[in-house]
């Protein structure tokens, strides 16, 4: 019988690029994950150190993909600036990664609108106010929700 060798645990480097693997993280992010996996913070740090050396890790990058994420999904800009910043990304990164998201602000608040209230409800007064009210709540400025309401009353 062939004797095993043991298998030693994973470094943190290793742990944190297997997270990697799977999506994108933000530096903040990565360190809390591995802090919950037990790692200790100065290997953490060292470990992410590497990381963006050979940017695997980029808190520019995971801006950019999380903004065009949650832009598809009807969220606004400003529900997606406090999530970045949630995440510890800079306010420089945030702004790049809004900009380079390309979204239409005002198309994504009237998609929302669409699928979530029907066009007889429009016109009701009290119903608008709860349009108004959930396009807030998404991360719309108040621009674009009235923009997006005046064209659901027409």
């Amino acid at each position: 019988m062939r004797s095993r060798k043991p298998i030693d645990p994973p470094s943190a480097y290793q742990k944190a690029l297997g997270l990697l693997v799977r999506r994108e993280h933000s530096r903040k992010e990565l360190k809390r994950k591995l802090t919950q996996r037990e790692v200790e913070p100065d290997e953490a740090d060292s470990a992410l150190e590497k990381l963006g050396e050979q940017d695997f890790q980029n808190d520019a990058r995971f801006a950019v993909a999380l903004a065009r994420t949650r832009a598809s999904a009807g969220f606004g800009p400003q529900r997606i600036r406090v999530e970045l910043g949630g995440h510890g990304v800079t306010g420089d990164e945030i702004d790049a990664a809004l900009e380079a998201c390309e979204a239409d602000w005002l198309a994504n608040a009237r998609n929302a609108l669409g699928r979530r209230y029907s066009e007889e409800k429009a016109r009701d007064p009290v119903a608008r106010r709860k349009a108004a009210d959930f396009l807030f709540r998404r991360g719309f400025d108040h621009e674009t929700v009235y923009a997006a309401l005046k064209f659901e009353s027409e």
